[in-house]
C-alpha cells in the first residue's frame, strides 16, 4: 500500500506555536492548506507575483520550439504480449484526443518523428501524454518506452512524461510505447485531483467485472527544444518558494529570500525570459549559496520506489511496473553520477530476469558498481504478523540467496517500510539471516500514540537486536521538497543525541521512482540555509553513520504494534486459511520427501519446493495476505493455494509410498464420549471435560475433570456468535475502528439442534440464521482430548459487518499470551494506558492463553488471526476474561465481495495450566486430512522436549544431501531437548537460517549419549542444525 499522508501528519511538528507559516499562499500546490496567517504585506505581494511569473512566463519559456510526433496504435488482444509480437503488429492511425484503453487492456503506440535539422540535439526531448487524469504520480495508465530494436529505455508516467530522444539533428527516430490501461481504483470516481480516496464498491478490481468503456483520452506526443538556463531558473525559483513555505514569515532568512525574489522579478523580462534568464539567476544566486552551517540536522537521501508486488493491480502489472521503474533508475544514473537507487523484493528482480533479460543485465552492471542497490534480503516485503516463523525464515532464505547468486551481494538490512506492524519474532529471524539493521516506517500512521524513537535498537523476546530506523520524514516516497526535509528534521525524536535521518525519495507503485527534478532539488538543497544538509547515499552508509552517532541507542523490546489497520487480521479469510494450510503442507511434504530421500533413496524435489515456497511467499505480501487487494489479486491467490495443495498432496503420497507408510489408524485412549440430558440442557462428556449446552445452543458450563473448575464465566456462554456494524471512516478493508463495539447483535436464535455420539466423539450441532447468512456450529468432545472443539460453518452474506466468536472464561488475569512466530508475546488486558487501549484488536497465530496462579485456559484455532481480549465484571464478584476470535469481515473496498460465501472454522477451548498445553492443542487442531495422519517431522529426527518444537526438516539448499532441522523453544523457558536421528550421522553443525555454519564445531562428536544429541535451548531460541551424512 502506497504511503499517503499519515494520521500523524497533522500533529504538531515541534515548531513554536508563534511561528507563522506561508502555506496558505501555496494552496494550489500539493500539500497546501487554506490557512491565512498575519504576514508582511510586501513579502506577500512578492510571493504572489513570483508565483504568477513562474506559472505564466518562466515555465512556458523553457520550451523554445515544438514539433509534432506522429502516432499510430495497436490494441493487444487479451494479455500483454512481448515486444517482438508488438513490433510485428499492424498499427492504425491514432489522433490526439482519441479514446483508448478498456480497463486492464494493453495498447501499443508507435511514435515516429524527425528532429528538425536546425535544432541542438542535446536539448531535445519528447513529451508524451497518454491521457493522464490527474497529478497523482501513479494509479492510472503507464507506458514502457522501447527502442526500435527492442530495448527498454525508460517509462512515461504522470510525473515522468519527458524522454530524451538521443538522435542527431535531422535524424528520424521511432519509439514503441507499451501502454497499460490500469484503472484508478484508489480514488473516488470522478475525482481529478487525486485527493478523495475511494471507500465504495468498484467493479474495476477485476478484468472479469470491469466495464468495457475506454478509460483514457490520448493527449498526444511532441518534440520540444529546451532552454537549459530557463529550466534551471525555474528550479531555482521553486527551491526558494519551497523555503518560504516552510520558513517563519518574520525571520531574517525569509526577508532575504523575499528581497532576492524582488530582484529576480526586476531582472526577468516577461517579454524576453530566455534572454534575461542569466541575469535573473544571478539575482537569486547569493541566497541559494547561503550555507546551513555545521551542527544541524543531516539527511541521507536514498533513491527508491516502493512497488507493491500486488495490490490495486495484479502481479501481472507489477512485473511491468518494476521494469519501468528500474529502467528509469538506470537512465537517471546516466544523468547524475551521485545517484544511487535502492530496491527491495527479490521477487521483482526475478520477474525482470525472466521477462526482460537485457534490462536485468544492465541492472547487474550497476549493482557491480554499487549504484543499483538490492536491499532487504527478503523475497517480498511481507506482512510479518500473519505468516509462520518458518515462512519468515524462507523469506530471508529465498531473498538473500537470490541476491547473492545473481548479484554477488549480501544485504545487511531488513527493508519493510509499509508492513502493517512488525512481529516481535523478526529481530531473531533477521539476525539469524545475517541482518543487523532495519528500515521501518508504518508506525508513523499510529492513530493514538506517537512512537518515541527515530533510531533505536529493536529487541526480540530472545534478546536479539536490530538497529532500526523509522524515517522521520514520515513517508517512503518523498520528493525532496522543502516540506519533506523540514519535516524530517522537526519530527526527528532524538535531537538531544542525534542529527541524522534517512529520506527515501521517489514515486512508487508505478509512478516511476525518482525524477530529474528530484535530483535537481537534491543538488540545490545539499547545503542550503533553512534546510537540513542533504547528501545522496546508500542505506548501508546511513546505518554506519547512525551507529557511530548513536553507539548506545535506546531499546524497544517486543512487537512494533501498528495502531491502525486493525482489520487486516481478518479481512479475506480465504487468504489466511489458504496460507496457513499451504505452510503446514509444505512443512509435512518437505519432511516426508527428506525421509524418502534419506531412508528410501528417492529423488528430493528441491526445485519444486523452491517454486512452491516462492508462490506462498508472494502470497504473504503485505497487501495480499492481509486481504487489502482488489478481487483479481485474491482470486489468483485462492487458485494458487488450491494448486499448491494438490501438488503437495501428490508429493506427500509419493513420499509415503516410497517409505511404505500408510495412514495409521489412530486409536485414542480414554473413556468413550457420552451424551446426556440434564435439566433441559445437553451434556457431552469424555471423562476429561464435561460441556453443558443450553436451549440456545450455547455452552454454559465446561468442567475440567482434573480440577473441577468450570472454565465458563458465570452467567456467560462459550460459542456465542456476535455481529458488529463495521463501517470505517477510511480504508475499508484495512480499518476496524474502536467504536465497532457500540453496535452488537447476539446470534442466539436456533433453527434446530441435533446430536451425535460414536466410539470416538460426541457432538451437538446447532443451526442458526441471521439475515441472509446461515451458521452451523458443532460442539465436539473427542476421546482422550481435553479440549472442547467448536466448529463453525458460515454461509456469509452480510455487508460491512464483523463476525466474532466469544469465549468468556472464569479466569482472573491482567495479561494474555498470544502465539506469534517462534513463541509468544504477552499483552496487557487491562486498559490503564493509551498504549493498552489502542490494542483493542490484535493478531495471534494459533492460540491465546490467559492464566492465574496454578490454572489457565486457552483458546486455539486452525486459521483465525484477529482477536480481542477484555476483562469483564464477573457475576458474583470479581473479574472474568473474554477472548473473542474475529471470524469474518465484509468490507466493500477494494474487493466488493470480500468474504462472501462459505467458510469453515475450527476453534477449541481447553484448560491450560501449562503454556505448552496451548501449544500442543494448536498443533492437534492444525492437522489436515492431507497429512495422511503421518507424524512427518519425527521421521528423521525425533525431538524429546515438552517445549522445543521442530519447525522444519528438509534437505540442504546446496543439494549436498545433508539434513537440515530447524527448531525453536515455544514456552519462554530454558529447555533441554534430546534429538535422536534415525539415520547414520557423520557430523552435526549449527548454522544460521541460510544454512551457513556458525562456528564449525561438530556437536555430534561431543555428544554424551551414543545415539542422541542433547541441547539446551534458550527461551524463545531459534536453532538450525545441519546433519551431515556419511559419504
Amino acid at each position: 500500500m502506497e504511503s499517503a499522508p499519515s494520521p500523524s501528519a497533522s500533529r504538531g511538528t515541534g515548531r513554536s506555536s508563534t511561528a507563522v507559516r506561508w502555506t496558505w499562499l501555496f494552496s494550489g500546490c500539493r500539500g497546501g492548506t487554506a490557512r491565512r496567517p498575519i504576514m508582511p504585506s510586501e513579502l506577500h505581494r512578492i510571493i504572489a507575483r513570483t508565483r504568477r511569473h513562474l506559472d505564466e512566463w518562466l515555465r512556458p519559456a523553457t520550451v523554445v520550439a515544438a514539433a509534432p510526433i506522429g502516432t499510430t496504435a495497436w490494441e493487444a488482444p487479451g494479455e500483454p504480449v512481448p515486444w517482438e509480437v508488438a513490433a510485428a503488429a499492424t498499427y492504425g492511425p491514432f489522433t490526439d484526443g482519441e479514446s483508448w484503453g478498456r480497463p486492464w487492456s494493453t495498447w501499443w503506440f508507435r511514435l515516429e518523428g524527425r528532429v528538425p535539422a536546425d535544432w541542438d540535439a542535446d536539448r531535445v526531448r519528447a513529451v508524451v501524454d497518454l491521457g493522464f487524469t490527474h497529478l497523482r504520480p501513479g494509479f492510472q495508465c503507464e507506458g514502457t518506452v522501447w527502442s526500435e530494436d527492442g530495448r527498454i529505455l525508460r517509462a512515461v508516467e504522470p510525473m515522468n512524461r519527458a524522454l530524451p530522444v538521443g538522435v542527431p539533428a535531422g535524424s528520424r527516430f521511432v519509439r514503441l510505447i507499451e501502454a497499460s490501461a490500469n484503472p484508478d481504483v484508489l480514488f473516488a470516481p470522478g475525482d481529478l485531483t487525486g485527493t478523495r480516496l475511494n471507500n465504495g464498491p468498484t467493479l474495476l478490481g477485476d478484468r472479469d467485472t470491469a466495464p468495457a468503456d475506454p478509460l483514457y483520452r490520448y493527449g498526444g506526443a511532441r518534440l520540444e527544444l529546451i532552454d537549459p538556463e530557463t529550466q534551471e531558473l525555474v528550479r531555482d525559483v521553486e527551491t526558494l518558494l519551497g523555503l518560504l513555505r516552510v520558513g517563519d514569515a518574520e525571520s531574517a532568512r525569509s526577508a532575504t529570500i523575499g528581497r532576492a525574489l524582488a530582484r529576480l522579478l526586476t531582472a526577468s523580462d516577461p517579454d524576453d525570459v530566455r534572454g534575461t534568464a542569466v541575469a535573473a539567476r544571478a539575482a537569486v544566486a547569493p541566497v541559494l549559496a547561503a550555507r546551513t552551517g555545521g551542527g544541524g540536522h543531516r539527511v541521507i537521501a536514498v533513491g527508491h520506489a516502493h512497488i507493491d508486488s500486488a495490490w490495486l493491480w495484479p502481479a501481472r502489472e507489477t512485473r511491468r511496473k518494476a521494469a519501468r521503474t528500474f529502467a528509469n533508475a538506470l537512465a537517471l544514473m546516466e544523468e547524475d553520477a551521485d545517484f544511487v537507487f535502492a530496491a527491495s523484493s527479490a521477487q521483482q528482480y526475478a520477474w525482470i530476469e525472466e521477462d526482460y533479460p537485457d534490462l536485468f543485465a544492465r541492472i547487474r552492471e550497476r549493482v557491480a558498481e554499487g549504484r543499483f542497490l538490492p536491499v532487504g534480503g527478503m523475497w517480498v516485503e511481507p506482512d510479518t504478523n500473519l505468516p509462520s516463523g518458518e515462512s519468515l525464515v524462507r523469506q530471508f532464505l529465498e531473498g538473500t540467496t537470490y541476491f547473492a547468486e545473481k548479484f554477488g551481494v549480501e544485504t545487511d538490512e531488513v527493508w519493510l517500510p509499509d508492513s502493517f506492524g512488525y512481529s516481535a519474532a523478526l529481530p531473531q529471524i533477521a539476525r539469524a539471516a545475517g541482518k543487523r539493521t532495519m528500515l521501518a516506517q508504518k508506525l508513523s500512521w499510529n492513530d493514538t500514540n506517537r512512537f518515541p524513537f527515530t533510531t533505536f535498537s529493536w529487541e526480540g523476546p530472545d534478546g536479539s537486536r536490530l538497529l532500526t530506523h523509522m524515517p522521520s520524514v514520515d513517508v517512503y516516497n518523498a520528493e525532496l521538497s522543502a516540506e519533506d526535509l523540514v519535516r524530517s528534521a522537526e519530527q526527528y525524536t532524538q535531537k538531544d543525541v542525534g542529527t541524522l535521518s534517512l529520506v527515501p525519495f521517489g514515486y512508487g507503485d508505478g509512478g516511476g521512482g525518482p525524477t530529474s527534478e528530484m535530483l535537481a532539488a537534491a543538488r540545490r538543497v545539499r547545503d542550503l540555509e533553512g534546510l537540513p544538509r542533504v547528501e545522496l547515499g546508500s542505506p548501508a552508509r546511513f546505518f554506519a553513520e547512525a551507529a557511530a552517532e548513536l553507539p548506545d541507542p535506546p531499546t524497544w523490546t517486543g512487537e512494533l504494534y501498528l495502531e491502525f489497520h486493525r482489520g487486516v487480521y481478518t479481512a479475506q479469510h480465504d487468504m489466511k486459511a489458504g496460507n496457513r494450510r499451504s505452510e503446514h503442507l509444505l512443512q509435512v511434504a518437505e519432511a516426508l520427501a527428506a525421509a524418502a530421500t534419506v531412508l528410501g533413496d528417492a529423488d528430493y524435489p528441491s526445485a519444486d519446493f523452491r517454486r512452491l515456497w516462492r508462490t506462498v511467499l508472494l502470497g504473504q505480501f503485505h497487501d495480499v495476505l492481509p486481504g487489502t487487494s482488489i478481487a483479481w489479486v485474491h482470486r489468483e491467490m485462492r487458485e494458487a493455494h488450491r494448486a499448491i495443495r494438490a501438488e503437495l498432496g501428490a508429493i506427500i503420497d509419493a513420499s509415503a509410498a516410497r517409505l511404505g507408510i500408510t495412514a495409521p489408524e489412530v486409536v485414542a485412549s480414554g473413556p468413550r464420549p457420552g451424551l446426556d440430558a440434564e435439566d433441559g440442557d445437553i451434556v457431552i462428556d469424555n471423562g476429561l471435560i464435561r460441556a453443558r449446552i443450553d436451549e440456545r445452543g450455547l455452552v454454559v458450563s465446561l468442567i475440567d475433570a482434573d480440577t473441577g473448575r468450570d472454565l465458563v464465566a458465570p452467567g456467560a456462554a462459550v460459542g456465542l456468535l456476535q455481529l458488529h456494524r463495521d463501517i470505517a471512516s477510511i480504508y475499508e478493508a484495512w480499518e476496524l475502528e474502536r467504536d465497532y463495539v457500540d453496535t452488537v447483535v447476539d446470534v442466539e436464535a436456533v433453527e434446530r439442534i441435533t446430536t451425535h455420539v460414536d466410539a470416538e466423539s460426541a457432538w451437538v450441532e446447532v443451526h442458526r440464521r441471521h439475515g441472509a447468512s446461515s451458521f452451523v456450529q458443532r460442539f465436539v468432545v473427542t476421546t482422550g482430548c481435553r479440549a472442547l472443539e467448536v466448529q463453525t460453518d458460515v454461509d456469509w452474506r452480510e455487508r460491512r459487518t464483523l463476525l466474532k466468536l466469544s469465549f468468556p472464561l472464569d479466569v482472573v488475569a491482567d495479561r494474555a499470551a498470544y502465539e506469534i512466530a517462534h513463541g509468544f508475546v504477552e499483552r496487557p488486558i487491562v486498559q490503564n494506558t493509551s498504549w493498552d487501549r489502542a490494542r483493542f484488536e490484535v493478531p495471534a497465530h494459533r492460540w491465546v492463553r490467559v492464566a492465574e496462579s496454578g490454572f489457565g485456559a486457552a483458546v486455539a484455532n486452525d486459521a483465525i488471526s484477529g482477536h480481542d481480549v477484555t476483562r469483564l465484571p464477573r457475576i458474583g464478584g470479581g473479574a472474568a476474561v473474554r477472548v473473542r476470535q474475529s471470524l469474518l469481515r465484509s468490507p466493500r473496498f477494494p474487493d466488493p465481495e470480500t468474504d462472501q460465501g462459505r467458510h469453515a472454522f475450527r476453534s477449541s477451548v481447553l484448560p491450560a495450566p501449562r503454556l505448552v498445553d496451548a501449544v500442543e492443542e494448536s498443533a492437534r487442531l492444525g492437522r489436515l486430512p492431507d497429512d495422511r495422519g503421518i507424524e512427518a517431522l519425527a521421521l528423521l529426527v525425533d525431538c524429546e522436549s515438552p517445549s522445543v518444537r521442530v519447525d522444519a526438516v528438509k534437505l540442504a539448499e546446496d543439494d549436498s544431501g545433508d539434513v537440515v532441522v530447524r527448531l525453536y523453544e515455544a514456552a519462554g523457558t530454558r529447555a533441554a531437548a534430546r534429538l535422536r536421528p534415525r539415520f547414520a550421522v557423520a557430523a552435526v553443525r549449527e548454522t544460521d537460517v541460510l544454512e551457513r555454519p556458525l562456528d564449525g564445531v561438530d556437536l555430534w562428536s561431543e555428544r554424551a549419549d551414543t545415539d542422541a544429541l542433547d541441547l539446551i535451548v534458550r527461551p524463545f531460541g531459534l536453532r538450525t542444525l545441519r546433519w551431515e551424512r556419511p559419504q
